[in-house]
């Protein structure tokens, strides 16, 4: 080949390379401008509606009168412990939102709140009936009353086991699913009295017209167990039983018996224990009385003194965080021992003047109760876990056996009841204090024959009671002071 041609053939392949190269550059531009200009465009019709949305929902205002929910107070749960997981790597999207820089929260959190069992500054609560007509609506009003206007922390609510569980095999939640879920939404702490077994697990031969134990303690420690595990966190404290020293709540083949109380409340006190060990277990409150045998022979009522001792005697403190106490006021104040009563010549009920009984006085019941716990070696403290003053004032009537009720003022039971609770926080003897009641007088109809109206601080036709307005007052004062 020669010289001249093979130049050429050189210049040829020069010029293709030159040209393809230059073809390839505005292919790659054209290609790279189009991913570009689509990805563009598809990362803003992706990203703006986001933003749009959020901007929706965070800038919406509230309606005007719009229901406020009430924070309840975080329920803790008792679990068993479960396998540690595995840790998992993060995927590509959390990787990239951790990456992200995060905003300091603006809300600060509420600090954990004290277990029960560790809360030991004085506390008062109060007796609450469920809402009759089962509406959740009304129920809430009932635990608004107690939270937000009375300002407690605390209730008590009744547990009639055989009510609950009137067979064997049959539950019926439906008073405790209407009572406990509505406490819970208002922040309010539920002290439980789990009382009266049932027919089908009563003793075989006992009188089952009045109220007592089971035949098996294993029975009642099922119950109470169940009632834990189904509303788990929400059950703060729990008393075992109720005057056990009376027949009429202790009918029993074996006869009224603190030992055998006491191996109930020792059963029990365990299996709470198991399951939530901050619940406050609370002895059975005793009825403040004296000693009574029926003409057969059968002790009907045995002295609560002398039961105290009983019960201690058996391990009693070994088996309650808080010793259970009861006193219905009388028509004395809460101020005065039994055997330094002053006459009151209008009294017309005249068991403290001329009877001279130490279950008449609040003062002697609940201070010889710790002084029993104290020369015991105890370290508990009482929770009286029902205290009040009846009045029939503004009633019309009275309930047969309650003469009593009828020499007590509204006034009256106004200023015992606010000294009660100031006396029993400045003792030191006193852990809860539950007043007894509410609201059983408009739930009753306000009855005049219903022993337990009186008592209510809402008194008839929804007029309440001076009581209620003290009650009021009494917290604002601690609230002021930082108590």
């Amino acid at each position: 080949m020669s010289s001249q041609t093979l130049a050429r053939r050189r210049k040829q392949v020069r010029d293709f390379v030159i040209i393809w190269t230059g073809i390839t550059i505005v292919m790659g531009a054209c290609t790279f401008l189009a991913i570009y200009t689509a990805y563009g465009a598809l990362n803003q019709a992706e990203t703006n509606p986001n933003q749009r949305n959020i901007a929706l929902v965070t800038a919406s205002p509230q309606p005007p009168g719009a229901a406020v929910n009430v924070t309840p107070i975080p329920t803790r749960q008792i679990i068993a412990a479960s396998p540690t997981p595995q840790p998992q790597l993060p995927t590509q999207a959390q990787a990239i939102a951790q990456a992200q820089p995060t905003a300091e929260p603006t809300e600060v959190l509420p600090t954990p709140t004290l277990l029960p069992i560790d809360d030991k500054g004085f506390q008062l609560a109060i007796q609450v009936q469920y809402s009759l007509d089962m509406n959740p609506d009304n129920q809430d009003g009932w635990m608004r009353e107690v939270k937000q206007k009375l300002g407690l922390d605390w209730y008590k609510q009744q547990v009639r086991w055989e009510e609950v569980q009137p067979t064997r095999d049959q539950w019926d939640w439906s008073k405790l699913d209407l009572a406990m879920p509505s406490a819970a939404r208002f922040g309010v702490k539920t002290l439980m009295s789990i009382v009266t077994a049932p027919e089908w697990a009563r003793e075989p031969g006992v009188n089952v017209a009045k109220h007592g134990p089971p035949a098996n303690n294993a029975d009642y420690v099922n119950f109470v167990t169940e009632v834990l595990r189904r509303y788990p966190g929400q059950v703060h404290a729990i008393e075992v039983w109720n005057e056990q020293n009376l027949d009429r709540e202790w009918m029993s083949t074996k006869g009224l018996s603190a030992a055998n109380y006491v191996a109930l409340l020792r059963d029990t006190y365990a299996a709470i224990k198991a399951i939530d060990p901050g619940v406050i277990v609370i002895s059975g409150a005793l009825s403040p009385t004296g000693g009574w045998t029926e003409p057969d022979g059968r002790i009907s009522a045995i002295d609560d003194f002398d039961y105290m001792t009983q019960m201690i005697n058996a391990g009693l403190l070994n088996y309650a965080d808080c010793i259970g106490a009861h006193h219905n006021g009388y028509n004395i104040g809460p101020n005065v021992p039994w055997d330094k009563v002053p006459n009151d010549p209008s009294a017309t009920f005249r068991g403290p003047f001329d009877n001279p009984h130490h279950s008449w006085s609040l003062y002697s019941t609940l201070n010889t109760y710790a002084n029993k716990i104290k020369l015991a070696g105890g370290n508990q403290k009482l929770c009286v876990t029902e205290f009040g003053w009846a009045s029939t004032e503004d009633l019309g009537g009275f309930p047969p056996g309650f003469e009593f009720a009828n020499d007590n003022t509204l006034a009256e039971q106004k200023e015992w009841t606010i000294q009660a609770i100031q006396l029993m926080e400045e003792w030191d003897i006193v852990w809860i204090a539950s007043l007894w009641n509410l609201n059983y007088g408009p739930q009753a109809g306000w009855a005049t024959d219903n022993d337990n109206v009186p008592y209510s601080i809402i008194g008839k036709d929804w007029q309440f009671r001076p009581v209620y307005d003290a009650l009021v007052a009494w917290h604002q004062e601690r609230q002021q002071t930082g108590q």
